[in-house]
């Protein structure tokens, strides 16, 4: 029998939802935070050239040193200088993820999230035996995070905080004031912070717009504003930038001390990533500037098309997300999302994520990945005029 905390581990309710649409024809999936769009080509090529070279051999523990140079470049461009001794490379942003909790929480530990929040980040921790304290996020026009209900529950003895900006499922981006406050009081109690910057380069404001004063085309990162030897964590994925969710190819960010001891959890949960997904890892940073900005236009075109038909619904209450890829919409009368979004799928042939997934935040709200075209969402929301009104009749 599996252990206790294991037993006590909810099931992914977006995959409940999306086993209901398996071998449906015709559904529309949104449900998955997923492009609809297949990886650039030269990304591609360049994992078969690595393919073609006999790169299919094992790696170094923390990743290939031309990718952790590679990914400390481009950091450092991004925020403050970051060397590669303080990089380590993942088999994808969720082990990424397991592995930075793995390296901080013990049995017992009292961790803090800001909720609502994705399901794997929220669960990770009870796994090994923790317990989760959620914060939860303002729902207004947009969503807003009180920083000082937040920092009430980052008591001393605190293990964690883990904070997902921009936020999944919200799109909530946080500001440069708020970390700023967040970091100093945490390094007075001592508290680690995990940060989840998977989606970090997904952020639809021009800075200063929405509390947004990171460089362009970039959410704010705690990494801005740390030290090198600052108790913070963070987990990163080429999933979302670079369109290669199926890739699982990640990377981590933590001081040089913890760095040893990450080698060796890495050695004991995969190893190492694919030497061949590395290359393409490489080249997807080395020239993959213009995806990243065609992929933030398409997707802010995409959130506002889909934030202004779903506010245009009656019963319908949509905050504008600020980054990410999602909307995080409140339907009057839904007590049950996932029944519901099980619903949609069987009668409308749409695939969404129930908020229930979320946390208990969460319920009373859908989550719809808008990282698709114009025209796809458009035939999506006219599947959910019709189910609402099928509901009214």
């Amino acid at each position: 029998m599996a252990r206790a905390a294991v037993q006590d581990l909810g099931a992914s309710r977006i995959r409940e939802v999306a086993n209901e649409g398996f071998g449906r024809a015709g559904v529309l999936p949104f449900w998955f935070g997923e492009p609809d769009q297949v990886t650039p080509e030269f990304i591609r090529n360049a994992a078969k050239a690595a393919l073609d070279a006999g790169d299919t051999f094992y790696t170094q523990n923390c990743g290939l040193p031309a990718l952790r140079e590679t990914l400390a470049a481009y950091l450092s461009r991004l925020h403050r200088p970051i060397s590669a001794s303080r990089i380590a490379v993942t088999s994808s942003g969720v082990s990424a993820l397991m592995l930075l909790a793995q390296l901080i929480v013990n049995p017992g530990d009292r961790v803090v999230a800001v909720t609502p929040l994705w399901p794997n980040l929220l669960e990770i921790p009870k796994i090994l035996g923790a317990e989760v304290v959620q914060v939860p996020l303002q729902c207004g026009q947009t969503w807003t995070l009180d920083v000082d209900a937040l920092l009430a529950q980052l008591t001393p003895g605190t293990r964690a905080v883990f904070i997902n900006s921009p936020s999944n499922p919200t799109g909530w981006v946080i500001t440069r004031a708020q970390q700023a406050q967040i970091l100093a009081h945490c390094r007075r109690h001592g508290i680690w912070i995990l940060a989840d910057d998977v989606y970090e380069r997904l952020v639809f404001d021009a800075p200063g717009e929405a509390g947004v004063d990171a460089a362009p085309g970039c959410a704010p990162s705690f990494l801005d504003l740390a030290t090198a030897d600052d108790r913070i964590l963070c987990a990163n994925s080429f999933s979302k930038s670079w369109l290669m969710t199926g890739w699982r190819l990640g990377w981590v960010v933590a001081p040089e001390s913890m760095m040893a001891d990450l080698g060796k959890l890495i050695e004991y949960n995969t190893s190492c990533a694919p030497g061949f997904v590395q290359r393409a890892g490489i080249v997807a940073i080395e020239q993959g500037e213009p995806v990243v900005a065609a992929t933030i236009a398409r997707y802010r075109a995409s959130r506002d098309f889909l934030h202004a038909r779903l506010n245009a619904l009656p019963g319908v209450m949509a905050p504008r997300p600020e980054g990410a890829m999602y909307l995080f919409f409140r339907l009057d009368g839904s007590s049950d999302t996932l029944a519901l979004c099980k619903q949609l799928v069987r009668d409308a042939g749409l695939g969404l994520a129930p908020g229930s997934a979320f946390g208990p935040q969460g319920e009373g709200f859908v989550r719809w990945c808008f990282a698709s075209s114009v025209e796809r969402l458009a035939d999506g929301v006219q599947r959910f005029e019709r189910f609402l009104d099928s509901r009214q009749g």
